[in-house]
Order: C-alpha cells, then sequence, then structure tokens
C-alpha cells in the first residue's frame, strides 16, 4: 500500500500504531479473564473474516494485536478493515 494510503486509513482506526510494517494495538485489561474473554471475541471475529491477527497475551492482561496480510507480508486494506472491527469490540480496560 501506498504510504499516503496507509496514514489515511490509520486516521480512521484510533489507538492503533503501525509498528515494522504492522497495524498494532497495546491493551491493558481489567484481569486475565477479560484478556481471554476478549481473545476469544477477536478469535470469532478473525475467523468470520478468514483473516487472522497475531495475538500476544503477556504479563497475564496485556494483550498486543498485530495486523499484517501474511499472504503478501504487508499491509492491505482487509487489514484496517478487520481493526475497524475489532476496536468496535466491547472490553474492560485497567483502571
Amino acid at each position: 500500500m501506498a504510504p499516503e494510503r496507509v496514514r489515511a486509513l490509520l486516521k480512521e482506526i484510533p489507538g492503533w500504531t503501525l509498528q515494522e510494517g504492522r497495524l498494532r494495538r497495546d491493551l491493558v485489561l481489567k484481569d486475565f479473564a477479560e484478556a481471554i474473554r476478549l481473545v476469544c471475541a477477536i478469535a470469532a471475529v478473525a475467523e468470520a473474516e478468514d483473516h487472522h491477527p497475531d495475538l500476544h497475551l503477556t504479563g497475564y492482561r496485556r494483550l498486543v494485536i498485530e495486523l499484517y496480510t501474511h499472504s503478501i507480508g504487508d499491509l492491505s486494506e482487509n487489514d484496517f478493515v478487520l481493526a475497524a472491527k475489532l476496536e468496535a469490540l466491547p472490553r474492560e480496560l485497567k483502571k
């Protein structure tokens, strides 16, 4: 994707950043159970979209979501669509 297009689409998904050619979202959830609940919700959306993020759960409640299109090894518009859908999922963050 052209860098201008990436910048424009990134503005549509606040909270997401571009890091090493991937979309990234860092979350600190309320607790471990909330982190696992969100991972399961993300999995359901990803399966429905047939587009799967990399998920990293560390420190029992810190979740990092990374998106890029594996088949092309780069970003595609589908990554931004999925990011917006994941952003819409309810979650309880650490207070």
